[in-house]
């Protein structure tokens, strides 16, 4: 009896270290959460000098590259030359659910649609590994980043890799694939394509008024200009897609650690009543085996 109560002592120590673990990790999780957030929302701001210095220059004339798109144009997925850049983020750590299985299915259906030449980029070594039941072009994983700090260089690693003279030209398509947070669900995947820039956010830029009475004057070699803003547009939109994907990464940790919090919780519950049951029947054994003895001691020969 006593190894047995010993072993359930053990287990009740063991859940109870492990509850500490899930706890501080709950902690984390949160914390994340919130500085992802709010480096999203301090992004609004710039984003929108960004959008207002491209209005700007994709009404300079001249530039056929940036001119309205026509109606009937040539379908782009026909250039089989083309270069598909992919970038899919994920994590490099586990316990997140199905995080990384849910934006690797959604990026993997979408792929074969996607033009010419698609050359594959993960961020996050998990993520990596569920992209790899791929037959397609599978790069280095790039590392996920452990803070905002360190989201910056993260970008101007996949920039380098990605964003070519030609990508810039439109001769290359980028588009990223991660999860964003919701209000519905804890996130949800969705596809951004950055590049070529999109017809219809070009229409929707060109259209802007400008906020001042100052009217603004595109100085310098409009396309160097104008690429220079693109790069910056990029930046931008890549920040803060890591930023919503680790946002949704912290979030779907505390799911997972709230779920296994309460689970521990259930489990000491169910040994405590175990222990003190176990307890209680060996005292009960004990006191009769006292009483017996009483009882043949004081028992008339």
């Amino acid at each position: 009896m006593s190894d047995t109560l010993e072993s359930v002592r053990r287990k009740i120590s063991s859940a109870g270290d492990l509850h500490a673990v899930v706890r501080t990790m709950k902690t984390l999780a949160g914390a994340n959460i919130g500085q992802y957030e709010q480096s999203v929302h301090a992004l609004a701001d710039y984003y929108r000098t960004v959008e207002l210095g491209l209005s700007i220059g994709l009404a300079h004339p001249g530039l056929p590259f940036f001119d309205p798109l026509p109606q009937q144009q040539p379908n782009p997925r026909q250039n089989h030359a083309t270069v598909c850049h992919v970038v899919v983020f994920g994590s490099d750590q586990g316990l997140v659910g199905q995080f990384n299985d849910a934006i690797a299915r959604f990026a993997l259906a979408a792929l074969p649609s996607l033009p010419g030449k698609v050359q594959l980029w993960a961020v996050g070594s998990r993520v990596h590994a569920r992209l790899g039941e791929s037959a397609l072009p599978l790069m280095a994983p790039f590392n996920v980043p452990l803070s905002v700090n360190a989201i910056t260089p993260l970008v101007g690693q996949i920039l380098l890799h990605t964003a070519t003279p030609q990508t810039l030209d439109n001769a290359s398509e980028l588009h990223l694939f991660y999860n964003s947070p919701s209000e519905s669900e804890i996130y949800q995947p969705v596809c951004q394509q950055l590049l070529p820039l999109d017809t219809h956010w070009l229409n929707k830029l060109r259209a802007h008024a400008w906020p001042t009475k100052n009217l603004p004057e595109l100085l310098g070699d409009p396309r160097t200009t104008l690429q220079a803003l693109i790069r910056e547009y990029l930046f931008v939109s890549l920040f803060r897609a890591a930023a919503e994907s680790l946002a949704s990464e912290n979030a779907s940790r505390l799911a997972a650690m709230q779920r296994a919090d309460k689970n521990i919780q259930a489990l000491l519950a169910n040994l405590h009543a175990t222990f003190h049951r176990m307890r209680q029947n060996s005292i009960d054994e004990e006191l009769f085996d006292v009483i017996t003895g009483f009882e043949a001691l004081v028992k008339p020969r």
